[in-house]
């Protein structure tokens, strides 16, 4: 069989974003965000919302260099300025439905001599501003997907053994093959695979554990419990506006809210995590009462010390997700350096706030908080703890275990 070629793969690739990512309907609008070396996928993707009847297609392009910047040659006061207009465009999108497809391909190690309380304040600050747009987006206001574009920079760090050309174009095989975009028809490859996810989070919902076990031979020793009256999400989700889409392409996780105040043990990174233009390498966090009370880095720990140091909420967990080893992103064996597909490589847990979605009622404040959510903070940072050898164990109220996954694969029967 003749494999398809270069541009033939990122035309579906733009088809995947506007059709299974954000599910855009007819007469919809969507808002494009992306680095400025994804121009040519992003002109791929109005092309094709624009087919799909879309009746508006806003890109913006985003220079991360620019960040870089501000920190070197910025005054403080630049740093810490954010406009009192910042989020309303934002917001008044939001509130005319546009629906939201961000492209990343940030360079992981951009600002690794950047001084990290600068960056610390300058992303505080942001938060802040943005707060109203972020929560939107966690209580899926609007539906909205993120996709990726291996810039150079990015792929440099993937594959430095490479050289700039075959690193880039490794990098979108990579991508091409965990979006499943290298199939046949994708689309439906993508609908396959979210009935599946939603199978397994029916059965977990179904159960409605106090809490989770999980252990790992590099020394995590985590039992998280759980919001009560959580929610397992994963796959698909249908936003408010009743549109079902796929937030994250790819995703393989399922996962819910922890309680803040119910989260004891040790959690070890199994994968460095990219935060803030930095890479954070070999986390080692306890926690006691839902607290983080101890934690390091054997890189990067000034990083995570500000990420952690945003608010009372940043020391306590927002997710807690389940993700087999035979995922496709860790099938390929590559270390993505970017959230969005190294924690669908690898269970892993997140610090700062909740998804409102994960508990029953919860687009309530007052509703998530009686939970046991974490409710209240700035930051919600993924970090991967998931190895082949992790076992999870799913632990009732009566005090009960049930095995969930074992050497890093689910042992429920889902088919």
């Amino acid at each position: 069989m003749t494999q398809p070629n270069f541009d033939t793969l990122l035309a579906r690739y733009a088809d995947l974003l506007v059709h299974t990512g954000v599910n855009l309907q007819a007469g919809g609008k969507v808002r494009v965000s992306a680095p400025v070396e994804a121009a040519p996928l992003a002109r791929l993707v109005a092309r094709a919302a624009y087919r799909a009847g879309a009746a508006d297609v806003r890109v913006v392009y985003e220079d991360a260099h620019l960040a870089l910047a501000l920190y070197e040659d910025g005054q403080d006061e630049a740093v810490s300025f954010v406009p009192e207009w910042f989020s309303r465009e934002r917001e008044a999108m939001m509130d005319d439905g546009y629906a939201s497809i961000a492209i990343v391909g940030e360079d992981p190690g951009l600002l690794a001599g950047a001084d990290p309380a600068r960056v610390g304040a300058r992303s505080k600050a942001l938060a802040q501003a943005l707060r109203p747009v972020s929560e939107a987006a966690a209580s899926f206001r609007i539906n909205w997907t993120v996709g990726a574009v291996p810039t150079p920079a990015w792929a440099a760090r993937v594959f430095p053994e490479l050289s700039p050309e075959e690193a880039v174009a490794r990098l979108w095989t990579d991508i091409f093959t965990v979006t499943r975009a290298d199939q046949p028809d994708p689309v439906a490859a993508w609908a396959a695979h979210t009935e599946r996810l939603a199978r397994l989070t029916d059965l977990l919902n179904a159960r409605q554990y106090a809490a989770l076990h999980i252990r790992s031979e590099l020394g995590t020793d985590l039992t998280v419990g759980l919001a009560d009256h959580h929610v397992w999400q994963g796959g698909a989700e249908t936003a408010q506006n009743g549109v079902r889409a796929v937030p994250n392409l790819p995703t393989d996780e399922v996962f819910t809210a922890p309680h803040r105040e119910r989260v004891d043990g040790w959690a070890v990174a199994s994968k460095p995590l990219s935060a803030r233009g930095q890479v954070i390498e070999g986390i080692r966090m306890r926690f006691e009462g839902g607290r983080a009370v101890e934690f390091s880095a054997r890189q990067g720990e000034d990083t995570l010390r500000q990420l952690m140091a945003t608010d009372e909420g940043a020391l306590r967990l927002g997710e807690v997700a389940l993700v087999p080893a035979s995922a496709p992103v860790a099938r390929t064996g590559t270390l993505f350096l970017n959230t969005l597909f190294d924690e669908n490589a690898a269970s892993h847990i997140a610090l700062g706030r909740c998804y409102p979605t994960n508990v029953q009622g919860g687009q309530t404040p007052e509703t998530l908080r009686a939970a046991g959510g974490n409710a209240d903070s700035l930051i919600h940072v993924d970090w991967m703890i998931g190895t082949a050898q992790t076992d999870v164990d799913g632990i009732t109220a009566s005090g009960e275990r049930e095995a969930l996954m074992r050497g890093g694969e689910w042992v429920l029967a889902l088919d």
